[in-house]
């Protein structure tokens, strides 16, 4: 019987899976490009602890072996599924028109915001040491959920402003194509950077980002970047982290129908690999203390 239960269990996540591949062309708003969010998971499983690691594979459907980052799109692949629609807002947080400040009270009503979704999957996944017995939550949609939106929060615009939906309505040209201030971010530097330094391998950029903080030019920082006393509270300060870069960098010098190149690139493309670099670090260190390894040192990526 467990045996059949199991294999139900896998068929299901399966059918889940392979569908959500199928509506990866949806519309709207997305975190991180496909690439930013894969390499925000790569980098956390390879920090993960030894319990963390256990827990992650265990969740996960058994043909993936543990590989965390084979589902770390779903949330933008499922969002407008009838039965997922209510994720859609969670990806996000829309913030006063130049006010530069998140407020949790007023950016996030109700919860329906990208920080409180981070808080609502941590509560969810804390329960994961109450056993099968414990079935008030689906765990394995938890954790893909809480590793997708540690991404989008450190996506300096998806802390942008209302009017113009974190940048999706600032329409403009990147380099000879069009686009808008919100692709600009999630895609297009990654995208430029890739072509133009690491000759189109996600794993050579990976690898570069993950130098920079195990003993690069960010390697003094990680440990602030991991300051964390309330896990449920922390994402308060990711956030803040994004609104305030969102204006500094992200919207600073862009007009409707402008054309960004090489002098924006340029500036922008290391604060976008440092927020992915913090993304990983952060997803990291929150699976570490939900799942058992509060103590894990800070170990180089394998």
């Amino acid at each position: 019987m467990d045996r059949i239960r199991g294999l139900l269990r896998l068929c299901a996540l399966a059918f889940v899976f392979f569908a959500g591949l199928a509506s990866i062309s949806l519309p709207g708003a997305l975190g991180w490009s496909k690439e930013g969010h894969i390499i925000t998971c790569r980098i956390a499983q390879n920090l993960l602890g030894p319990e963390a690691a256990h827990a992650v594979e265990n969740l996960l459907p058994h043909n993936l072996n543990g590989d965390l980052s084979a589902l770390c799109i779903w949330p933008d692949q499922i969002r407008h599924w009838y039965r997922y629609r209510w994720t859609s807002p969670l990806h996000f947080i829309d913030t006063p028109d130049k006010a530069c400040t998140f407020d949790y009270s007023r950016d996030c009503v109700k919860d329906a915001c990208v920080d409180g979704a981070i808080q609502n999957f941590t509560s969810q996944l804390l329960h994961y040491r109450d056993g099968t017995a414990d079935r008030r939550y689906n765990l394995t949609e938890a954790l893909l959920f809480l590793s997708h939106f540690m991404g989008d929060i450190h996506q300096p615009m998806h802390v942008g402003f209302t009017s113009d939906e974190g940048g999706n309505t600032v329409e403009l040209r990147w380099f000879r194509h069009k686009s808008n201030l919100h692709h600009v971010w999630d895609r297009e530097i990654i995208l430029t950077a890739l072509k133009d330094f690491y000759d189109n391998d996600m794993v050579l950029l990976q690898e570069a980002i993950e130098g920079n903080f195990t003993d690069g030019i960010w390697f003094d920082d990680v440990a602030s970047w991991k300051d964390c006393d309330d896990l449920l509270s922390c994402p308060d300060k990711y956030a803040t982290e994004s609104i305030n870069m969102a204006c500094k960098w992200g919207y600073k010098g862009v007009k409707e129908s402008v054309t960004l190149a090489d002098d924006y690139f340029d500036s922008r493309m290391p604060i976008v690999m440092k927020r992915i670099a913090q993304g990983g670090v952060r997803l990291a260190m929150f699976l570490n203390r939900i799942f058992g390894d509060p103590e894990e040192g800070f170990a180089s990526p394998t």
